[in-house]
């Protein structure tokens, strides 16, 4: 359909236009929660961030909600925070780092316009950041660059842009640059600013820091810092104004540069300047794009969004479920009147939500780019699109390949019912994906898949704490999963292939085989089978 047939709302513009919505993407322990605390912190958000140590002594992380996230010290969920400042609404995305959890953070990151990437100084690119990274890059949304814990010995900063592009592919343009590093480590110079800051308060990282201020030619500067490291900062200054990139911001959006900040989160250094700059630099909402090749602009007129994570029991005293939503055109209001295109049904939207972790208020009113969340009586899939008007779907997100699979059974068969429930509504969130047997297979039981380990341990804890059911889990062999296409179809074609037959909650066939080999050696001599890495979420297969 002829994009122009949907009217554009220029009353929409300047609330689009003040909009930021990104996610945060890191390796685990890079200090990706603690960032998003002093994020807060400086948006005025929160007055006293909870400095992330040791589990037995931290604070609780306020983006950390789950029980388990305090215990183990690590985000296993995504997280939205919504705030406001300096004239800007901000919806931050915070994503688990570990890499059991990938999954949650892919599909997070369709709901994003651009993403921080969170660098630790000391060790590089590490390999959760280079395939995040390359999620990103497949997108094209913006990256903009944080090198933490610069407080601590670190590599130098030219060796970090040399390994940003070496490995990664992307060149980069130094927004601050560090005056020192580990021990010695003073603050930031601010190179579109020609300023140096000072910070002289909040090394505890608790409370808004109070900075000093220089020129980089003012005297003081070298007594403040010292003569050694004011000349090694106006050398590599030098350098990086003859031989660095400029700041282009046409290959900034387009993702083929990123703005490099430098600081250190814990306490504070560069923080509040890299806020402001990246508010400035990153990107309003952008079109999404929809089934048939068209794009959704947020300037339509008509509600649009879709849901791209679901969250049961985030208040456990009411065991609810939250169905988070990306508002991809449009105007929101409370109480509106949606089509919900899978489900073929009108639904009213009378309670909807935005966090600050666990801390909610009502939304009486939400533009494109805001993440609002939902009630869902169960109604709601991952990739489920709302909107005003003739339905739609916009393009499906993706199921990845689980590689480490259970037999999972109730220890208390009187909890059956609860066990059934329980599992069900995590295979909506996407905490794990859930098969079941396909003719004559080997156990009536349910099989779990996961693409971490860790994510067996999650469900485990929910289930007992959440649902009040002991389980059982026996390991299988299997390593890959293949969702499959074919005409004629029999379970004794994989079997002799070191593989089995399942479906998967929304009843599409999906082969299990014990090793890539095997999978090889099947896809050799089943050449009319269609084997698929991914599925699209929330629709069911149509294809025999």
């Amino acid at each position: 359909m002829d994009p122009s047939a949907f009217a554009r709302d220029a009353a929409l513009g300047p609330e689009v236009a003040r909009r930021r919505t990104f996610a945060i993407i890191s390796h685990p322990d890079a200090g990706k929660t603690t960032l998003t605390e002093k994020l807060l912190l400086y948006g005025g958000a929160i007055r006293l961030a909870g400095a992330v140590k040791g589990r037995k002594t931290q604070r609780r992380a306020t983006s950390d909600w789950m029980e388990l996230e305090q215990q183990r010290g690590i985000s296993i969920t995504s997280s939205m925070l919504n705030f406001r400042y300096a004239g800007y609404q901000i919806n931050i995305l915070d994503t688990p780092g570990h890499q059991d959890f990938s999954e949650d953070t892919y599909r997070t990151l369709t709901a994003a316009d651009s993403a921080v990437m969170l660098i630790d100084a000391a060790k590089g690119v590490e390999p959760q950041t280079r395939k995040l990274f390359a999620v990103c890059r497949a997108r094209g949304i913006p990256i903009f660059t944080f090198v933490n814990k610069l407080d601590r010995e670190s590599k130098h900063p030219l060796e970090l842009m040399e390994e940003l592009e070496a490995v990664l592919g992307i060149r980069s343009c130094p927004m601050n640059w560090p005056i020192g590093m580990g021990s010695e480590f003073q603050g930031v110079y601010d190179r579109e600013g020609d300023r140096v800051l000072l910070f002289a308060g909040g090394r505890r990282g608790e409370q808004v820091a109070q900075a000093g201020s220089f020129g980089l030619q003012d005297p003081a500067l070298a007594a403040a810092v010292g003569p050694v490291l004011y000349q090694q900062l106006r050398e590599e200054i030098e350098l990086l104004d003859i031989a660095g990139d400029p700041l282009d911001r046409e290959r900034v959006a387009a993702g083929r540069l990123t703005p490099l900040f430098f600081g250190s989160a814990m306490n504070n250094f560069g923080v509040e300047p890299f806020l402001a700059a990246f508010l400035r630099l990153s990107p309003p909402p952008a079109p999404k794009p929809a089934e048939g090749g068209r794009l959704v602009h947020p300037e339509e007129e008509r509600f649009t969004g879709f849901v791209f994570k679901i969250q049961a029991n985030m208040n456990p005293a009411h065991r609810d479920r939250i169905a988070f939503v990306r508002i991809c055109s449009g105007r929101f209001t409370r109480g509106m009147a949606v089509r919900h295109g899978r489900a073929g049904r009108v639904i009213k939207l009378t309670q909807p939500q935005q966090f600050l972790a666990q801390e909610r208020s009502l939304v009486e009113e939400a533009y494109a780019g805001d993440i609002i969340g939902l009630h869902d009586p169960g109604i709601f899939r991952i990739g489920d699109t709302l909107c005003e008007g003739e339905p739609f779907d916009f393009a499906g997100l993706p199921r990845f390949s689980p590689e480490h699979f259970a037999l999972v059974r109730v220890r208390d068969t009187l909890k059956s019912k609860h066990f059934k429930k329980g599992l069900e509504q995590l295979a909506q969130e996407g905490a794990v994906q859930v098969f079941y047997p396909l003719g004559d297979a080997v156990s009536p039981e349910p099989i779990v898949g996961a693409v971490g380990e860790l994510q067996f341990e999650v469900l485990e804890y929910r289930l007992r704490s959440e649902y009040g059911v002991e389980i059982a889990m026996t390991r299988l062999p299997y390593e890959v999963a293949r969702w499959i296409r074919v005409e004629q179809f029999s379970p004794q074609d994989f079997q002799r292939y070191d593989g089995t037959c399942v479906q998967d909650q929304n009843g599409r066939r999906v082969a299990l085989f014990r090793t890539e080999w095997a999978l090889r050696y099947a896809e050799q001599n089943l050449p009319k089978v269609q084997f698929l890495t991914t599925a699209p979420m929330g629709l069911e297969d149509s294809a025999g």
